[in-house]
């Protein structure tokens, strides 16, 4: 056997396998049993040895068969028979062992000690004629073969069978004396035992069915619907962390390295950073409402500048707020206003480190020139915005909501295009160097008729680009007046206008009013010669259309300045001089 498998390419034996069964003694019990004889080779027999198993040999041609005749009650024929059958398995090993090398023909096994056969019980007794009659009818399972080839023809040096596995099972009960049936015990209910399968068994337990094979193409659609949900998810995720974090890595962008923060004095951020510390806003709350605006520090007394329109609705110093631009707050009291200029001064004590702002000179200013404006539009603090001036002594009025014009401003303004909302008031517009050079108070918005003032009587208050702007020349005269007296005195020519003229110029009435004299006497204009129904066209060399522009360019002046008036008398132009008046503002 070559690594476990039978070899069927043995040698023939030259010795016959039947010439080595040795024959039984016989027999001394005399009871006329009858040995069982022994095949007859051509050669001398070998001389009988019990029960002793052969030495193996080369197989040799196998001689006929001899009959056989079975004996009744023979128990050494039984005895025989038995020695016979474990000659034949130790020949089968000692064939084996020959398959593997070279074994001597006449190698010779020494027989092992007889042993003695226990008795055999007693059998039926039966016809010896019947019994030789089935031994002469028995024939060899196969025709001789010349060549001695296992498995077919007489036993040779086989290589063992390969064991035998049974399923658990009842062992078939065995027939005949000496066998007696042995009880089969009871077998559990339920399916068969699993086994390895015996082509050799008989007989057993049925084997439970194949298990049904899965479709191998259901199997693939599974796995790829099941790749395409990872793979979807997978992506998915990886695709929100690159749209939110811009990547898979970290995300570094190119950036300027930190750099000196300074700025030419003269830029809008070196004029912003040089004015920011000296300006203020302003809440007030009083006579049920409240607004917002702004101010600027004028010294270290604590004197702040604003407009009237910011400050009219208190009515004592605890309604006025005032926060700096370091976000210090402090308590303010009023100190003076006046409607007609519509400025107002207001105080705070017990604050240190004011930073009050330089003032500059409105005459000097030319249009086109830039400029800064910083203020608190719609509460939102220390806002600033740059423009240029877009025009210079533009006549405005702003007020008159009481109806009597006591409340109304007339301002010879700077007109600018820089940026000025509702909370700019009162603030400061600065030249390129950082000084005051006018007063923000009021705007002209889309939509609205008059325009003056913050709102001007427009349904949408808003910068559109014009704004105005009280020179500060009037603005300092004003306020140092409104510092030392709490009030400010107007210049007046004295006479009565007539507001309702719709002609080119500034008429002046026939009646005054309450129906005094229209040119009051004793006054600067009855001294130079003015008469009720002149038609003043020019002041100082400008023109004038109407009595509110007139107004406005008396007012730019100083009490006691003097004017030079143009006017139209019966289609005749005049020239006069005067010297302004003084009259107590409110």
């Amino acid at each position: 056997m070559n690594n476990g498998k039978p070899n069927w390419w043995s040698r023939p034996s030259s010795t016959p396998e039947a010439a080595r069964i040795p024959s039984p003694p016989p027999s001394g019990d005399g009871e006329g049993d009858f040995p069982l004889p022994a095949p007859q080779p051509q050669a001398t027999p070998e001389p009988p040895v019990a029960a002793a198993p052969a030495a193996p040999a080369a197989p040799a041609e196998q001689p006929p068969a001899p009959s056989v005749v079975l004996t009744k009650g023979d128990p050494q024929g039984q005895e025989r028979d038995r020695g016979q059958e474990r000659d034949r398995g130790q020949d089968m090993d000692q064939g084996q062992g020959q398959d593997r090398g070279q074994v001597p023909e006449q190698a010779q096994v020494p027989a092992p000690e007889p042993v003695s056969a226990p008795p055999a019980p007693p059998a039926d007794p039966a016809p010896a004629p019947q019994a030789q009659a089935q031994a002469s009818q028995a024939q060899p399972l196969h025709a001789p073969d010349e060549y001695r080839t296992p498995p077919y023809g007489e036993p040779g040096p086989w290589a063992p069978a390969p064991p035998v596995q049974r399923l658990p099972g009842p062992v078939p009960p065995q027939q005949g004396p000496g066998h007696p049936v042995p009880p089969v015990p009871p077998q559990p209910q339920g399916p068969a035992p699993w086994g390895q399968y015996d082509p050799w068994g008989v007989g057993g337990p049925a084997l439970p069915p194949a298990p049904a094979k899965r479709s191998r193409k259901g199997l693939a659609v599974a796995g790829a619907l099941v790749f395409a949900l990872l793979t979807g998810v997978i992506g998915g995720g990886i695709g929100a962390y690159v749209e939110r974090n811009g990547g898979l890595t970290t995300v570094e962008l190119p950036q300027a390295a930190a750099e000196d923060t300074g700025r030419a004095p003269d830029s809008v951020a070196g004029i912003a950073a040089s004015a920011l510390p000296g300006v203020v806003t302003l809440h007030v709350k009083g006579s049920g409402s409240s607004g917002t605006g702004t101010g600027f520090v004028l010294n270290t007394k604590g004197h702040i500048l604003t407009n009237n329109h910011v400050v009219d609705g208190a009515r004592s110093s605890a309604d006025i707020s005032v926060t700096f631009s370091s976000g210090e707050t402090a308590r303010a009291k009023l100190v003076g206003k006046d409607t007609g200029y519509d400025l107002a001064v207001v105080q705070v004590t017990g604050v240190s480190g004011l930073k009050p702002l330089p003032l500059g000179n409105s005459d000097n200013v030319r249009v086109g020139d830039p400029v800064v404006a910083i203020g608190a539009p719609f509460d939102l603090s220390n806002t600033v915005t740059s423009g240029i001036i877009s025009a210079k002594e533009r006549p405005i009025t702003a007020g008159g909501e009481k109806g009597d014009g006591s409340d109304i401003s007339y301002v010879d303004a700077l007109q600018t295009d820089a940026p000025i909302n509702p909370g700019n008031s009162g603030g400061p517009l600065l030249d390129s160097k950082a000084r005051v050079i006018g007063i923000n108070s009021a705007i002209r918005a889309a939509g609205g008729s008059g325009g003056d003032g913050e709102g001007g009587g427009a349904s949408q208050p808003g910068s559109i680009g014009l704004g105005f702007a009280i020179p500060i020349n009037q603005g300092k005269r004003v306020a140092e007046e409104l510092i030392r007296t709490g009030k400010a005195t107007h210049p007046v020519i004295g006479v009565s206008l007539d507001m309702q003229y719709d002609g080119d110029g500034a008429r002046v009435g026939e009646k005054g009013k309450d129906g005094t004299a229209s040119v009051t006497p004793g006054g600067p204009a009855a001294k130079a010669g003015l008469r009720p129904g002149d038609v003043i066209t020019k002041v100082d060399g400008q023109r004038v259309h109407n009595g509110e522009e007139l107004i406005v360019k008396i007012r730019a002046h100083r009490p006691g300045d003097r004017l030079e008036l143009t006017l139209d008398r019966d289609g005749k132009e005049l020239t006069k001089t005067l010297t302004l008046g003084s009259s107590q503002g409110t």
